[in-house]
């Protein structure tokens, strides 16, 4: 893939992941290139391979749109997120070297400055929430394992919705990270997974309340 495809798929993929593109709206390609920078060649094949990534979906009649997920949709990813996470968090603590285990810390120290902040630096914690996953997955040491969670944990749980979570969910969130922490110094395989598996479902379901809380209010506004 040429550089302007890549660099028009690193910039639309942005847009939809940021809410900048709303979920079921339709793509312009001329548009998209325009603000990309690239010719309509590089925005066709960046669509493609978001259509593998499941972010944008292709009518009948060749009409691109941003994917409009169900609430059953983000169920299903996040079940499987919660086995293959599971999965890596125990392959990392099994594998984990001190120095890894230092990068996970300094970044949950960064996560709770995000959260401290007034109000709650929501983008900084979702930042900072991002790195420490990954650097999970890189601590399991398995590149089949990153292919499949890759697509799984870049799924558009929109922006805005993240902007409904309080500050008692984002410290639980840390909280959560931190009994990780203490399972990774130790080696446990068993309390990793479990932690992690929770982790992940309680986060599903600070999804689904906020989600349909913002379902109450777009029906209440007409839109």
């Amino acid at each position: 893939m040429s550089r302007a495809s890549d660099r028009a798929y690193s910039g639309i993929r942005s847009m939809i992941l940021s809410g900048e593109l709303p979920a079921g709206s339709q793509i312009g390609e001329e548009a998209l290139a325009e603000r990309c920078g690239v010719s309509r060649t590089p925005v066709r094949d960046a669509l493609r391979r978001l259509e593998s990534e499941l972010l944008v979906k292709r009518n009948e009649a060749q009409r691109s749109f941003v994917a409009d997920w169900s609430l059953d949709d983000i169920a299903d990813g996040f079940e499987l997120r919660a086995m293959l996470e599971g999965h890596a968090a125990r392959r990392a603590a099994e594998r984990i070297d001190d120095e890894t285990l230092q990068r996970l810390r300094r970044c949950n120290i960064e996560i709770l400055a995000a959260i401290q902040t007034n109000p709650p630096d929501v983008t900084g914690f979702l930042d900072g929430n991002r790195e420490f996953h990954a650097v999970i997955l890189e601590a399991a040491k398995s590149p089949r394992l990153a292919a499949m969670l890759g697509a799984l944990i870049e799924q558009p749980v929109v922006w805005r919705t993240a902007q409904q979570y309080g500050r008692e969910a984002l410290r639980r969130s840390h909280g959560e990270h931190e009994e990780l922490l203490a399972a990774f110094a130790r080696h446990d395989g068993d309390w990793a997974q479990s932690v992690m598996t929770s982790h992940i479902r309680r986060a599903f379901h600070a999804y689904a309340d906020a989600h349909q809380g913002l379902a109450a209010i777009d029906a209440g506004s007409g839109s």
